[in-house]
């Protein structure tokens, strides 16, 4: 399957070049993703400015838990397999806890902080909205910066999952693949 989109070549805009070497990955050239994104420069800086990669209120492995599992969640073998590949490792997931990203419900290798992650999620994916009794578990777990990052990271990756769906990206050379 080609992507929809083809991705943009080199030579690219001074900032579109200079926010790519910042992204470095494992592969030949930047993530398709971004190369794709890269053929409008203001919709690509608007991408790569909200993408909350960066030190936040959650520790490594709850952002990537929570990464794993929403792109599970959209089917977004493409993303999954980045963050799987690239960062698993160092947020400390193993094998059985990324498969369990992709299973239903929640798995017994989770910690309950991380069950909750889950469940807040598996709750946003299906109404795009957190019930009362959510809520006040978040509260019990959470700073409010945290909740509010938890909200901003699930809707990021929706979307990073609708675009590399919707643009029938194919995944990354250096990917982990995704469970069936």
């Amino acid at each position: 399957m080609s992507p929809r989109i083809a991705p943009a070549e080199a030579p690219y805009p001074p900032s579109v070049a200079r926010t790519l070497e910042q992204l470095k990955t494992p592969g030949d050239q930047p993530l398709s993703l971004f190369r794709t994104l890269a053929r409008d420069e203001r919709l690509f800086a608007r991408f790569t400015g909200g993408g909350l990669l960066d030190p936040g209120h959650l520790p490594l492995r709850e952002r990537e838990i929570v990464i794993h599992r929403i792109c599970a969640l959209n089917g977004c073998g493409y993303e999954w397999g980045v963050h799987a590949a690239i960062f698993a490792g160092a947020a400390g997931l193993d094998a059985g806890q990324l498969a369990a990203t992709v299973a239903p419900g929640i798995a017994p290798c989770w910690a309950p902080r991380e069950a909750l992650l889950i469940s807040f999620c598996d709750a946003v994916h299906a109404r795009a909205d957190i019930d009362d009794a959510l809520w006040t578990r978040l509260t019990e777990a959470f700073s409010e910066e945290a909740r509010i990052e938890l909200m901003m990271l699930v809707g990021f990756y929706r979307t990073v999952s609708l675009l590399a769906n919707g643009l029938r990206l194919a995944p990354e050379g250096f990917a982990a693949p995704f469970p069936a």
